[in-house]
């Protein structure tokens, strides 16, 4: 009984089980489907309705790669610079070290003609020396041939006559004083030694003469020789026929591989007169005319007529704002339109030109949008851009690089200094560049016409001589990419 009674308490203790019919199940399923497709149909149509998400995700990203871009532009700027500075020292350096061999080699030569001229005087005292000892040898052997004369004379009859008053005085003594017999026949025996001696010398002087004679034989077989010892010690140098100007004046080096020279002549426009004498130079020249000046356009055809190559001297901005450039040029305030304005005039004006340069122009040049510009001008018009970098900060190589275009740079100023030594001093370190890259391009001005023409007519048949060629900008290997 008590059994059953747990039973039954067991079986109300359970709870009962609940029921789910599936047709429930699966309308709950259904529900939990449909709520999830809402969810995502929700999620899509947000997207799409939002697409300035994406647009700023990329332009952020284009910011990123143009700080990205910019930082590796600055990075390649200062690595430009850097190299351009490491450039300058090694050439700086270069240029040192060129000096001072020069230095050493004139003083070498120096030194080898103080020795020439020692020689010359030591070979001229030798031969002072050799004919005083010839005079002298000559005296002694005319004394010695006049002295053995002597007794000939005391073989005259006056002498005879002498001798025999003497003999008689001296018979007269003897009998008169026979004590100085003996004191006579001394003095005979003295004189019988004193002809003994006589005799003597006269051996002695023939063979000292002699001696004489072949000594001197023997020093002028000397001279010859020692002429020829100095000759091999000191080789000949060739002495021009006039004596005045040796061959090699300027001592120049010699050219490698026919390294080029260009020579640019800038502000033509200015003065006709002194246009000339540049004219008459004998080699291909490069000349940059301003434009917009009274003599532009007559400057313009002079130099088209003597077969010279002109280029556009174009005005630009300095940094020096108190600089005035002249009429037509590029400054800092312009738009495009207005640089390519003036620039299409410009070159109309004198054209047609094969190229430009920049006249001042250190704040256009530093400049890489107006620098842009400009490239591209003279691009579409096909003519050079040649670079005076009158600022070490230039942007042209930098911009030409970027936009795929060539471009020339000045190397060499002639003529800060209105003097032949400075000129010479510069040209002799355009030389040493173009024997190193192959060419070299020295800019002068027209208003130096008062003496670089001269010079350079004075210059030019050694440079020839020593190899070197001259070409036009346009026509020299000295572009570059």
């Amino acid at each position: 009984m008590q059994n059953n009674k747990k039973k039954r308490k067991a079986k109300k203790s359970r709870k009962p089980k609940v029921y789910i019919p599936p047709y429930k199940i699966i309308i709950l399923c259904s529900i939990v489907i449909i709520i999830c497709m809402a969810l995502l149909l929700v999620t899509t149509i947000k997207s799409s309705e939002n697409p300035q998400n994406s647009s700023i995700q990329n332009r952020y990203q284009q910011t990123e790669l143009s700080q990205n871009e910019n930082s590796s532009g600055k990075k390649n700027e200062t690595s430009v610079k850097s190299q351009k500075k490491s450039d300058e020292q090694k050439k700086k350096k270069e240029t040192q070290k060129r000096v001072e061999s020069e230095k050493q080699n004139q003083k070498k030569t120096e030194s080898s003609k103080s020795e020439k001229n020692k020689t010359k005087k030591s070979s001229e005292t030798a031969k002072t020396v050799n004919t005083e000892k010839i005079g002298k040898t000559e005296k002694k052997e005319n004394q010695i041939s006049a002295k053995p004369e002597k007794p000939e004379k005391k073989e005259s009859p006056k002498d005879e006559s002498q001798n025999s008053d003497k003999t008689e005085t001296k018979s007269s003594v003897k009998s008169e004083k026979p004590k100085q017999t003996e004191s006579g026949s001394k003095t005979s025996d003295k004189s019988k030694n004193q002809n003994s001696t006589k005799s003597t010398k006269s051996t002695n002087q023939d063979s000292v003469k002699s001696e004489n004679k072949k000594t001197l034989e023997n020093q002028n077989k000397k001279i010859p020789e020692t002429s020829k010892a100095q000759e091999s010690e000191n080789p000949k140098v060739p002495i021009n026929p006039d004596n005045s100007k040796p061959k090699d004046k300027f001592n120049f080096p010699q050219a490698k591989n026919h390294a080029q020279l260009i020579f640019v002549f800038d502000d033509g426009g200015q003065n006709l007169s002194h246009l000339e004498p540049f004219l008459n130079l004998p080699i291909p020249i490069t000349i940059a005319v301003l434009p917009r000046l009274s003599h532009s356009v007559d400057s313009a055809q002079k130099i088209r007529a003597a077969k010279k190559e002109l280029i556009l001297h174009q005005p630009m901005q300095a940094l020096n704002s108190k600089v005035n450039p002249g009429p037509g040029a590029i400054t800092p305030q312009m738009t495009e339109d207005e640089i390519i304005a003036t620039l299409f005039y410009n070159i109309h004006e004198i054209g047609p030109v094969a190229g430009m340069n920049n006249h001042e122009g250190s704040a256009i040049t530093a400049d890489a949008e107006k620098m842009a510009v400009i490239l591209k001008m003279a691009n579409e018009e096909g003519i050079y851009f040649l670079d005076s970098r009158t600022n070490s900060e230039t942007k042209v190589p930098y911009v030409a690089n970027l936009m795929g275009y060539s471009y020339y740079e000045r190397n060499i100023f002639l003529d800060n200094e209105k003097t032949n030594e400075n000129a010479l001093q510069e040209l002799k370190k355009g030389l040493a560049i173009a024997n190193k890259n192959g060419s070299v391009i020295m800019i002068g001005h027209i208003w130096s016409a008062s003496f670089l023409p001269d010079f350079l007519l004075e210059v030019i048949p050694e440079l020839q001589e020593k190899g070197y060629t001259f070409s036009t900008v346009s026509a020299s290997n000295a572009q570059k990419f």
